[in-house]
C-alpha cells in the first residue's frame, strides 16, 4: 500500500475517488460543503432523498458528480461528535467500501474531521495504520492470491502539512512492523518453527546496522541453566532457541528489555488441548512476533534509545520425552517449579527469559505473551491484560495504549493471590486453581522479576481473531512503539 499527504481543494483532485464525511442528520463536513457548492447542491439533493443519513459507518458511492474532477465521490457517515473509537470506525468503513469497488487509488478528506482531543498527526497515523490493517491479506500459500484492490491513498492535511508528512512516514513504518507481526503469526507451524524465528531475527540484524542478533541453541541454553525452557521443549523434535536482538542508539542509558513468548505450536503437551480450534495454537508465538515487529519499527525509526529483545522459542508437544504433570524442574533463578499442567508452558519459558534479562541491567522489562485463556474470559478481544510491579511503568503503558488505540487494562497483582501457586513439593506450582487465572499466571512471573521494574502484557484475547476469518492482529506493536516514542520525547 502506498500513502501520501497533500493539501488542496477536494473538487480539484484528479483521482479515481475522493472521500468526504457526512455527519448525522445529513450535516455536511467542510470538504463535503465545497463539493456540494461547486456541484450546485448535488450532495444535498441526494441526502434529502434519504439515501444516506450520516449514521456512523454508512457509505454511499457517487459517480460523475457535476463540476468535480474526481471520477467518484464516496460519502461516509460520521455520526455526531467524533471520538477516537468512532474515527477509527469511520476510516475502516471508508477503506472497506473502496476496496470492495475495485478503486485503486483515492484522496481522503476524513483526516480533516474534528476528533476530540486529537491533532492532525494522530489522525494521519491512525488512518494509515487502519488502512493497512483493513486491506491486509495473507496469501503466501494460495495458488490464486487475493490482492487488495486499493493500492494508494492520499490523506488531506489542510494545515500543518510538515507535521502530517512526518506522521504518515512514521505510521507507514509502524504499519509495516504490524504487517511483519501478522505475517509471522499467520504462518503455519510447519514453517514457522523456533529455527525460523531465529532466522527472521538474524535477517533483521543484517538489514539494520544498529541491530545485533545472538541465538543460543539447545546446548547453549542448557549450559546457561535455563531448565524450565528446556523442559517445555523436550517433547518436540524442534530445537529450542533463545533469541536476543540488541538495538543500541541511546548512549550509555540502561536498556528497555522486551521479552516475547515464542511457542510456535502449543499442543498442550501431555495435558493435551481439545482438538477444536487447535490449529490456532500456531498463534502462541504472537508475543515473539510482536517483539520482532517492534524491533523492526524501532530500527526503521532510528529512535534514540537502547532496547533488548529476548525471545524464548519452543514447540510444546506430547511424546515419550515430554514433561509430565508432577515433574519438578529447577529454573535459571534457582527456584524450583512443580509442573502441574504442561499446558501452562508459556510461563515456564518466560520465567527463564525474565531471569536472563537481569544481565542487561534493564531500566524496565516488559513481557508480551499469549498466556492465559482466563484473560480472554475476563477482557474479551478488545483490551490487553496488563499487570506488573511498578505503577509508573503500568501508567506509561496504559497511556501509550490509549494514544495508539491499542488499549490495555490493568488487573490487580496483590500478594493475596500468591498463595494460589504454592506447592507442597517445590517453591511454586506452574498453575493455580480456576480462579483468577490471568492474575495467578502473572504472580508466577512476578517471582522472577523482583530485581527490576516489570510489566506483563497478556495478549491471549487480542493477538488473533478466531473463527472463519481467523488471523493475527499485529497487536501490541502499536502500543509498544508508542511507549518507546514517548520515552524518547
Amino acid at each position: 500500500m502506498e500513502f501520501n499527504v497533500k493539501s488542496g481543494l477536494p473538487e480539484k483532485q484528479r483521482t479515481a475517488c475522493i472521500i468526504v464525511g457526512i455527519y448525522e442528520n445529513q450535516v455536511l463536513s467542510d470538504a463535503a460543503k465545497r463539493i456540494d457548492s461547486v456541484s450546485k447542491n448535488y450532495l444535498s439533493t441526494i441526502l434529502q432523498r434519504g439515501d444516506l443519513t450520516g449514521k456512523l459507518g454508512q457509505t454511499l458511492l457517487l459517480h460523475n458528480v457535476p463540476n468535480v474532477t474526481a471520477n467518484r465521490v464516496l460519502l461516509v457517515g460520521c455520526g455526531t461528535d467524533i471520538n477516537n473509537s468512532q474515527y477509527c470506525k469511520i476510516i475502516t468503513s471508508a477503506v472497506k467500501s473502496l476496496n470492495n469497488t475495485g478503486i485503486a487509488e483515492a484522496v481522503c478528506y476524513l483526516t480533516d474531521l474534528d476528533v476530540s482531543e486529537h491533532d492532525i498527526a494522530w489522525k494521519i497515523r491512525q488512518a494509515v495504520e487502519i488502512t493497512q490493517a483493513t486491506t491486509y491479506v495473507f496469501d503466501q500459500f494460495k495458488t490464486k492470491p487475493d490482492k487488495p484492490n486499493l493500492q494508494k491513498i492520499v490523506f488531506s492535511a489542510s494545515s500543518q502539512r510538515d507535521v502530517a508528512k512526518k506522521a504518515y512516514l512514521e505510521a507507514q513504518k509502524i504499519a509495516n512492523g504490524v504487517k511483519l507481526t501478522k505475517d509471522l503469526g499467520n504462518l503455519p507451524s510447519n514453517v514457522c518453527t523456533p529455527s525460523y524465528l531465529a532466522d527472521q531475527a538474524k535477517d533483521l540484524a543484517k538489514a539494520h546496522s544498529k541491530l545485533t542478533c545472538k541465538v543460543l541453541d539447545k546446548a547453549a541454553i542448557k549450559k546457561v541453566g535455563m531448565n524450565t525452557l528446556l523442559a517445555v521443549a523436550q517433547g518436540s523434535n524442534e530445537t529450542p532457541k533463545l533469541i536476543t536482538l540488541e538495538y543500541k542508539n541511546g548512549g550509555k542509558k540502561a536498556p528497555i528489555v522486551l521479552v516475547g513468548k515464542g511457542v510456535t505450536f502449543d499442543s498442550g503437551g501431555i495435558s493435551i488441548k481439545p482438538s477444536k480450534a487447535m490449529d490456532e495454537m500456531k498463534y502462541d508465538m504472537c508475543g515473539a512476533a510482536s517483539i520482532l515487529g517492534t524491533m523492526s519499527v524501532l530500527a526503521e525509526l532510528e529512535l534514540s534509545i537502547n532496547v533488548v529483545a529476548i525471545i524464548p522459542s519452543v514447540e510444546n508437544m506430547p511424546s515419550g520425552t515430554a514433561i509430565k504433570p508432577g515433574d519438578i524442574v529447577t529454573s535459571l533463578s534457582g527456584q524450583t517449579v512443580e509442573i502441574l499442567n504442561t499446558d501452562a508452558e508459556g510461563r515456564l519459558i518466560l520465567c527463564d527469559a525474565l531471569t536472563y534479562a537481569e544481565r542487561y541491567k534493564p531500566e524496565v522489562v516488559i513481557d508480551v505473551a499469549t498466556l492465559t485463556g482466563a484473560c480472554v474470559v475476563a477482557l474479551g478481544s478488545h483490551a490487553i491484560g496488563l499487570l506488573g510491579n511498578d505503577d509508573t511503568l503500568i501508567q506509561d503503558l496504559l497511556k501509550a495504549g490509549e494514544s495508539s488505540g491499542d488499549r490495555a487494562w490493568q488487573l490487580p497483582l496483590w500478594d493475596e493471590y500468591q498463595q494460589y501457586i504454592d506447592s507442597p513439593f517445590a517453591d511454586m506450582a506452574n498453575i493455580g486453581n480456576r480462579e483468577a487465572g490471568t492474575i495467578t499466571a502473572a504472580c508466577f512471573l512476578s517471582r522472577f522479576t523482583e530485581k527490576y521494574q516489570w510489566a506483563h502484557l497478556d495478549i491471549a484475547g487480542t493477538a488473533w481473531i478466531t473463527g472463519k476469518n481467523k488471523g493475527a492482529t499485529g497487536r501490541p506493536v502499536a502500543l509498544l512503539i508508542q511507549y518507546l516514542l514517548n520515552k524518547c520525547s
